[in-house]
């Protein structure tokens, strides 16, 4: 099944609320995925401000600046965090 995401809604700091057309829903943390991003087109998406002001376009994420995460790495780095903190 090609993942795709269906709705996303802003929570807090980096963290967004995403609902995949598989029924997952799970909130993801980008923070330290921005923090250890080098690439310039990364930059604006660390100020917190620009970062809460996504779209969803072409079955995810999407900035201004044409920035967007794979669903499929989304829905794999909220499947981590979630069983992280299940662990903790």
């Amino acid at each position: 099944m090609l993942l795709e995401i269906k709705a996303a809604e802003y929570i807090d700091d980096y963290r967004i609320f995403l609902e995949f057309n598989d029924g997952y829903k799970a909130a993801v943390d980008l923070k330290e995925v921005l923090q250890n991003e080098q690439r310039k087109i990364f930059e604006p998406l660390k100020n917190p401000h620009y970062f809460k002001r996504f779209s969803l376009r072409f079955n995810t994420i999407c900035w201004q600046n044409d920035v967007d995460f794979a669903p499929e790495f989304l829905y794999d780095l909220a499947k981590k965090q979630q069983s992280t903190n299940v662990s903790a």
